[in-house]
């Protein structure tokens, strides 16, 4: 993490002093940045649906699919050999936690749709983990925010495997179940496709700020 004098006194960590060109989410600069309910954590609570995968990286692999000009399957290597970026932000749960001042690095989403070409009749995106097939989805126009990426690193640190590595989604403007851990696949569709949280009645949404908690 970006070292602030005022996380010691109790502060959250702020955007002053980031490195040039990291991309700084909008909510840190709400002058409330506490969503409705939610209560702050120093800490970095582990919570997930079933299992937690090992996925080597030698193995690992990135499918992008559906409605794209051209499917992709990126290695590891190739993953990192695309422009890297670095967002800070914060990270609510629908649990009612959030930890604030995250420094995550990874490939931004738009990048790697850039890359596979999206069609004009795409308007929604369905990711897809390696733990048993779980799946959430998203709008593609909140997917292709400058601030949501595929992260392979949390404050400087790879991600372990209990907080999503080798690669998980960051998309800092939803609850934190919408950045869905170990992806394996980003599939481009036309309609919309409740994931898994959001069949057993999450809501389909999942904005903090209007407590989109429920269905």
């Amino acid at each position: 993490m970006v070292e602030d004098p005022k996380y010691q006194s109790g502060e959250p960590p702020t955007p002053e002093g980031l490195p040039p060109g990291v991309v700084v989410s909008p909510d840190v600069y709400r002058p409330q940045r506490l969503p409705p309910g939610q209560s702050r954590t120093r800490k970095w609570p582990v919570l997930h649906w079933g299992r937690v995968p090992h996925i080597p990286r030698e193995r690992w692999r990135l499918q992008i699919r559906g409605l794209v000009r051209q499917e992709l399957v990126l290695t590891w290597e190739q993953f990192l050999a695309l422009p890297q970026v670095q967002v800070f932000s914060d990270f609510h749960c629908v649990t009612r936690w959030s930890r604030l001042g995250n420094l995550w690095q990874g490939v931004a989403a738009a990048t790697l749709l850039e890359r596979a070409g999206v069609l004009p009749e795409a308007r929604f995106v369905l990711l897809q983990g390696y733990d048993d097939g779980w799946t959430t989805n998203v709008p593609l126009e909140e997917f292709l925010q400058p601030d949501v990426l595929l992260a392979h690193s949390h404050d400087g640190q790879p991600l372990s495997d209990e907080h999503g590595g080798p690669v998980r989604a960051v998309i800092p403007r939803l609850y934190a179940w919408k950045s869905a851990k170990w992806v394996r696949a980003i599939y481009l569709l036309a309609e919309d496709q409740p994931g898994y949280w959001e069949r057993c009645g999450y809501h389909n949404h999942g904005d903090p700020w209007k407590e989109e908690r429920f269905g």
